[in-house]
């Protein structure tokens, strides 16, 4: 639980609306996403840092898993729009990164996955059904890698 006393949605529970720009500033909304296929929505720390390039690389190297008729990644930090669409060149990432910069981590308190001494997300994952109900989680620690195999499993359930 963070300090504001927000805990992650759990299975079955509905997920909080998200409405953030993308690295390009155009907005994207959750509920608009989920309207046909699933949403996996990946919070992450840092751009730039080694964990969280490896996490969101494996992703891009099995885009066609993670982004189908079925399902797409929706990634979001607490980094600026400026920084998400620098690093999605750098790396070539072709899935949305979500800006939570301002107001500053809203929609990752809204999730109960703010790190509110730090400021930024700690490492949820949330699988959205088209009801926008939870369907599958995991929360990892700030430092800790997540186990991408788990992800690969979680949608290839769907």
């Amino acid at each position: 639980m963070t300090a504001a006393g927000a805990a992650p949605p759990v299975i079955g529970e509905r997920a909080p609306e998200l409405v953030l720009p993308d690295q390009h500033g155009e907005l994207v909304r959750l509920s608009e996403v989920v309207l046909d296929r699933h949403a996996l929505v990946v919070f992450f720390p840092f751009a730039f840092s080694s964990i969280c390039t490896g996490e969101l690389l494996d992703i891009q190297l099995n885009i066609d898993e993670f982004v189908n008729d079925k399902v797409q990644v929706l990634a979001v930090s607490c980094d600026p729009t400026y920084a998400l669409r620098a690093w999605a060149a750098h790396e070539g990432y072709r899935f949305p990164l979500l800006s939570d910069f301002w107001p500053h981590g809203r929609a990752c308190r809204d999730w109960g996955v703010l790190d509110e001494t730090s400021g930024t997300a700690r490492r949820g994952t949330f699988l959205i059904d088209p009801s926008h109900a939870v369907r599958w989680s995991l929360q990892q620690e700030s430092g800790q890698i997540r186990e991408v195999g788990v992800l690969h499993r979680a949608v290839r359930d769907l």
